[in-house]
């Protein structure tokens, strides 16, 4: 097939033209209902950056023969796969972006899937290779072929299917300016669904798939309801940045979010700062109203994954399983990580039958799947997975307050007599204290907790608040799991962002508008509701249940991203096994950064001086929890 290529040379003209025409330093957006909204701006990474690993832009038509490889020690093709490199997708307001396209050889149309996210369209500024022994998942599960967090289209072509890795808008080589999400990112989506349908090789049913960012997308493209969209596959990620990842319990959190954005790459235009948005925009706004995914308006089917245990994901993916109006939803919850979770190839082929289904069309008996299939985690003995449950929350939970005590530490059933109080220094080394609960039986602990907490700061207006719950051995110690990790439920609150939507609150479950501002007055002891995100989590006889409450502090957000290098050939994208073709490594820098004059940092917390916590009598400071009586 003829080949139309621009070389990479060209890139560096590129990014010298887009260093900008860069006054500008703020754009207009609008959301769903057209109301304007200022975006700051700043510089991303140039395409020609070591650590965003650009492989070139090539605008050509391969077969990428069976047995091939595309790095050394990545699983071979096992089919071959027609890749289109570059494609252009012009969207509704003329701005062209680009994707790769893999898809079966033999000509027949089929289902597409479509991975979206500006992580690059399959080697790019973040990979598995950056991370601690690539989080379990080994360079051979895969063909290398996929984008940072989605589907391998090696699997996927050889079962029938395209696979469209997107360069979203303002992406490396894509025109405009790099977008988070909301509205008008997600009309972009959109309109990349209805181009793949009407594309001669596609039957017109699109799905979508992936992890983390390319699952917040799945959230925000599925509300749109772009009419060939016949499917999602959600696996861990948020639905409101705002109140799950950016400024959680109202505190203001760049340290993530700023660690992701100094990865991005863009040849033609500037990215979203939304880190400092998080500092600068510390209360709810119309512009995180846009970021918090209308995701009542999803009404195709989905099979949605979860876990307890991720600091950024837990909570948006249960609410996004709940709050979405599709009849025909699934929910795994799994006991693992996420990205060796999406890579297991058992769970590879459960999504498969998903996908048969909804997309082909075939009657393999996937609706007689259970709705929701529950893990309950269980450090230091067996794990319960896969259990068979019919939603969740499970309606057969019965809740239970554990009331706490500062005079003994503990955690009682009844609410003690006398009036006492914990004190800390918010600053200090040790700045928590720990009440326990020891179990008189077996028991199960999953859903929503929340903890009812009294609370002063004498020596500040505001303080800052992070709890904990966990559990410990029968003498008392932690309990790691099979990575070292401890299982931590967790929540935290900015005590002056206390004030509650009454209509949207349940008994468990608080939500908070983030619209007012409570400052304490002195000498001022007020109640707080603070939310503690899903947990399941089973006890023996006698293992401990733990509560922590302490000042909260940022932690570092450090994964180095960029620092691992990659090589992959300079022509033809893969190569057979003893073949010696002309060789190109990218990467090996975690460091670089557009502009060290744009990097957010941490604000300062809130926390002064004294926390004081107050329990028994007056004050009925209690923890409550979702105890599960077993199945009958």
């Amino acid at each position: 097939m003829k080949k139309q290529w621009i070389y990479t040379g060209v890139l560096a003209l590129l990014a010298v033209c887009t260093q900008r025409a860069a006054a500008q330093q703020e754009v207009t957006l609008h959301d769903a209902g057209g109301k304007e909204i200022k975006i700051p701006m700043r510089k991303a990474l140039p395409v020609s950056a070591d650590r965003v690993r650009y492989p070139g832009f090539r605008q050509e038509t391969l077969v990428l023969k069976a047995g091939s490889v595309r790095r050394e020690g990545a699983k071979p093709l096992t089919c071959d796969i027609l890749l289109e490199r570059d494609v252009p997708i012009k969207l509704r307001d003329g701005v062209t972006i680009y994707a790769d396209v893999f898809r079966p050889t033999d000509g027949k149309p089929c289902p597409a899937i479509l991975v979206w996210s500006p992580y690059g369209k399959e080697i790019g500024g973040q990979m598995l290779d950056d991370v601690p022994m690539r989080a379990g998942v080994p360079v051979e599960a895969t063909s290398g072929l996929e984008k940072f967090e989605g589907p391998d289209p090696a699997y996927w072509v050889d079962h029938g299917y395209a696979i469209v890795n997107v360069d979203k808008r303002g992406a490396y080589m894509s025109e405009g300016n790099l977008l988070y999400w909301g509205h008008e990112d997600a009309l972009d989506g959109c309109d990349v669904i209805e181009w793949i349908a009407s594309r001669d090789w596609c039957t017109g049913k699109v799905g979508m798939s992936g992890n983390s960012w390319l699952t917040v997308s799945q959230w925000f493209i599925a509300a749109e309801r772009p009419e060939h969209l016949a499917a999602i596959a959600p696996w861990e990620g948020f639905c409101d940045h705002y109140r799950e990842s950016g400024t959680r319990g109202g505190i203001p959190t760049p340290e993530f979010p700023e660690m992701i954005a100094e990865t991005f790459s863009s040849a033609h235009g500037m990215l979203e700062d939304q880190p400092r948005m998080i500092v600068e925009e510390p209360l709810m706004c119309d512009y995180w109203q846009d970021k918090a995914a209308r995701v009542e308006n999803i009404e195709i089917p989905a099979y949605v994954v979860a876990s307890y245990t991720n600091s950024v994901h837990t909570h948006g993916t249960f609410a996004g399983y709940r709050r979405m109006a599709s009849k025909e939803k699934w929910l795994r919850v799994h006991n693992t990580q996420e990205w060796f979770d999406y890579y297991t190839p058992e769970n590879v082929e459960d999504l498969r039958r998903f996908f048969d289904h909804y997309l082909k069309g075939l009657d393999n008996g996937w609706e007689q799947t259970p709705k929701v299939r529950l893990s309950v985690l269980n450090p230091g003995g067996h794990d319960i997975v896969g259990r068979a449950e019919e939603g969740f929350p499970l309606a057969r939970t019965v809740y239970r307050k554990l009331y706490l005590s500062a005079a003994d530490s503990t955690l009682l059933t009844a609410l003690p007599e006398q009036e006492t109080v914990n004190t800390y220094q918010s600053a200090a080394d040790c700045h928590q204290v720990t009440y326990r609960y020891r179990m008189d039986k077996p028991t199960e602990i999953t859903g929503y907790m929340k903890l009812h907490l009294w609370v002063a700061a004498p020596d500040n207006d505001d303080m800052d608040l992070s709890v904990r719950v966990e559990k410990l051995s029968k003498d008392g110690q932690p309990i790691p799991d099979r990575t070292g990790n401890r299982i931590v439920a967790t929540g935290q609150m900015r005590v002056s962002m206390r004030q509650l939507d009454t209509l949207r609150t349940t008994e468990a479950e608080p939500y908070y508008p983030f619209t007012t501002v409570q400052k304490l007055k002195p000498g001022e002891i007020v109640p707080v509701e603070i939310e503690i995100w899903p947990m399941g989590l089973f006890f023996e006889k006698d293992e401990i249940l733990q509560l922590t409450v302490g000042a909260y502090q940022p932690e570092k957000a450090a994964i180095p991203f960029g620092s691992a290098k990659i090589t992959v050939p300079k022509e033809g994208f893969t190569y057979m096994s003893g073949q010696q073709p002309e060789m190109m490594t990218l990467g090996g820098n975690a460091d670089e950064c557009a502009d060290p004059a744009e990097v957010v940092t941490s604000p300062a917390t809130h926390n002064v001086g004294r926390h004081c916590i107050y329990t028994g009598g007056r004050y009925d400071s209690y923890l409550y929890i979702p105890e599960i009586p077993a199945k009958e």
